[in-house]
């Protein structure tokens, strides 16, 4: 009885600081245009685990490593002793749970690869991953199971009529989704048609012509009223476009794994991606350094899972120094709930590319030095909204060189960026240098709190320039200027190097129908839209480190309203190479001592 009640009191200012989030936070951003973001990533945070398993030291194989991680113990761990471990092929958890892989710290074991895993057709160094399709984006074939859904669209929304449950149990993971927009009605506008509302059209990171989809977690069944956690994100489900719901089989998804403490070197891993998760949940990178990430598509990719946590991590460069359009840092590909926290990303292409994603959170990420060879003075964005079905997305306390949302393959919706500083503009860079740039039918973001520009370049507030803060409903190669797009942001309290701080009326669409945003009653600011309280990684230093409230900031030319991020500081006092590349990063010597406080309530699944 004590330990239950211990666990009561822990419990209750936790849920008293989630409601003070969503109070502060609404009170700005109304509720249509928002969701509560506290529960992205592992849920209840990342397990702090001990028991030891198995201690490999550096003439183990990938294969040695690889019969270690099937024979570990549930909640425990697969060691590697400091050293360099020379791989031909990868590291595959082969369907696992509960199990961590750690090294002796990033700057002690190395991992150098020159061969990957198969990763269910998603090639990686290292993969974690569940034991097959669940569901399918691109093959073998359709989802296991598919259903109508027939009532409950209301945004906020935990049940849902479906015309079947066959196969369905509490505890599975469920897609729910419906038809993309086959007209443009000047609201929110889910597109992938080529010529339509994208140059290239859509890829498979979902049904066919479904872009916009939700996972969500069935917790209870009664007949065909399925009860499910979150709730329904986007407010714009309707039954004309023929909402429907898919999941697989109960044993196809993996959980609580993580990969700790050690580098990867992907140079000549022969891989897509240096980490893969796929068909997971509740999985986390953390810790860890990946060097020359793969071309063909990102140092992490996240492919179909949810509430996954990337953090304190260093992620650099590209393999053979190839850094073509495709080259991302963190892909959320068909994704849902993650959380992205405390990395450092250094000569990268897009460090964030969001391919069909819905609630995950961006946060405190330290992005410079992006890299692009085909056409060197192009700036390529710290934050990419790159695919159709995009949405609810919080991107917070962010340093990076700016925000895009392209059509390429799809049209967002309903991002918001809170206290992100973005500078717009590297040495050398002379096209697509604005800290917010917009194409065609990205539609109703909020930007609040944020600092915009680069005092010694940007001379212009709203326009159609190169030196502008703000850019919104650009034309392409192939789809025409949207002139709806701006009437569809929200700012407010964002200051920029032209005209300083802005609290505008006329910048808040109080007025629009649907999904207005009434003006926000005080100019005051929360310090987060997801954190109940100052995070124990950022120590000694200041919190909140970006906004307009914020004085006496130790980054020049933004008026003293950027303090550096813990993830920047890591960076400067770490020992680097002559190309700047830390050779001595490991993020227990960054960043405080301690557990990370959890960001969430423990969800029983």
């Amino acid at each position: 009885m004590k330990q239950e009640r211990l666990h009561l009191l822990v419990l209750v200012p936790m849920l008293l600081g989630i409601s003070s989030i969503l109070y502060a936070q609404q009170s700005i951003v109304s509720s249509s245009r928002s969701i509560d973001w506290s529960k992205a990533g592992v849920a209840g945070g990342i397990s702090v685990r001990s028991a030891i398993c198995a201690t490999l030291d550096p003439d183990a194989t990938a294969s040695t490593i690889n019969t270690a991680i099937a024979n570990c113990g549930s909640g425990q761990v697969v060691k590697l002793n400091a050293g360099t471990y020379n791989l031909t092929s990868g590291i595959d958890f082969a369907g696992r749970s509960d199990v961590t892989l750690r090294g002796s710290g990033a700057d002690q074991t190395f991992l150098v690869f020159t061969g990957s895993a198969s990763c269910l057709g998603q090639a990686a160094n290292l993969c974690i991953n569940g034991t097959g399709w669940w569901f399918s984006y691109y093959g073998p074939g359709p989802p296991t199971y598919v259903a109508e859904w027939t009532a409950g669209y209301a945004k906020g929304s935990t049940s849902a009529t479906l015309s079947a449950t066959t196969g369905l149990s509490v505890g599975m993971r469920m897609v729910l989704d419906q038809l993309n927009d086959s007209t443009d009605t000047g609201n929110i506008f889910v597109c992938q048609a080529k010529t339509t509302c994208t140059d290239e059209g859509g890829t498979t990171n979902g049904r066919t012509n479904r872009a916009q989809h939700q996972i969500v977690t069935v917790t209870d069944i009664n007949g065909t009223t399925v009860t499910f956690t979150p709730g329904v994100y986007m407010p714009n489900i309707r039954s004309g476009q023929s909402p429907g719901a898919y999941w697989g089989y109960s044993t196809a998804l993996s959980s609580g794994n993580g990969v700790e403490d050690l580098s990867i070197d992907a140079t000549n891993g022969q891989a897509a991606a240096a980490i893969t998760l796929i068909y997971t949940h509740d999985s986390w990178v953390k810790g860890v350094r990946v060097l020359n990430c793969p071309t063909p598509r990102a140092c992490v990719n996240l492919y179909a899972v949810d509430h996954v946590t990337v953090r304190d991590s260093y992620f650099y460069g590209s393999n053979n120094y190839v850094t073509g359009s495709t080259t991302y840092g963190v892909d959320l590909f068909g994704t849902a709930d993650n959380l992205v926290e405390n990395n450092i990303f250094h000569h990268r292409v897009s460090p964030f590319v969001a391919n069909g994603d819905q609630g995950s959170v961006i946060a405190y990420n330290y992005v410079f030095d992006d890299y692009y060879t085909p056409s060197p003075t192009w700036m390529q964005a710290s934050q990419y909204s790159h695919e159709g079905g995009n949405g609810m997305i919080l991107e917070e306390g962010n340093e990076g060189v700016g925000i895009k949302g392209d059509i390429i393959h799809g049209t967002s919706n309903l991002f918001t960026f809170f206290r992100n500083y973005m500078h717009g503009w590297e040495t050398g860079k002379s096209a697509e240098t604005n800290p917010v740039n917009l194409y065609a039918y990205n539609r109703y973001w909020n930007f609040v709190g944020n600092v915009l520009g680069e005092s010694s370049y940007h001379t212009a507030y709203e326009a159609n320039s190169q030196t502008s803060i703000w850019r919104f409903g650009r034309a392409s190669n192939l789809i025409p200027r949207d002139t709806i797009a701006a009437g569809t942001m929200m700012r407010w309290a964002n200051y920029d190097v032209v005209n300083g701080t802005r609290f505008e009326a006329g910048e808040i669409p109080s007025t629009l129908s649907p999904f207005g945003n009434p003006v926000p009653a005080s100019q005051t600011l929360p310090a987060s839209f997801y954190l109940a309280s100052k995070p124990s990684w950022f120590g000694s230093m200041k919190w909140q480190p970006i906004g307009p409230d914020v004085t006496g900031g130790d980054v020049a030319n933004v008026g003293g309203h950027v303090y550096k991020l813990p993830a920047r500081v890591c960076y400067e006092n770490t020992p680097k190479d002559a190309k700047g590349v830390l050779t001595a990063f490991n993020a227990k010597s960054c960043y405080p001592s301690g557990l990370h406080a959890p960001t969430s309530v423990k969800i029983v699944r």
